[in-house]
């Protein structure tokens, strides 16, 4: 199964070796045919702790790092 990658911008790089990245999707809703704006937070590792603030990014789907870290940056 191909991992999932998303496009995000870095909200937070206050953390060591973690960034926040947030997602944004649109969905169809399914009675009323208008797109929604889907917004997510999802903790990437950063190991170089080389992205900050505003950074645009790309995330990769990985093996658990922590409880809440399951993305890496590419």
């Amino acid at each position: 199964m191909p991992k999932k990658k998303l496009k995000g911008i870095v909200v937070s790089d206050a953390m060591e070796k973690t960034v926040v990245v947030l997602v944004n999707n649109y969905k169809k809703h399914p009675k009323y045919k208008k797109y929604i704006k889907i917004s997510k937070k999802y903790k990437a590792h950063d190991p170089e702790n080389k992205y900050k603030k505003g950074d645009r990014i790309m995330i990769e789907e990985c093996a658990p790092v922590s409880k809440d870290k399951k993305f890496k940056v590419l």
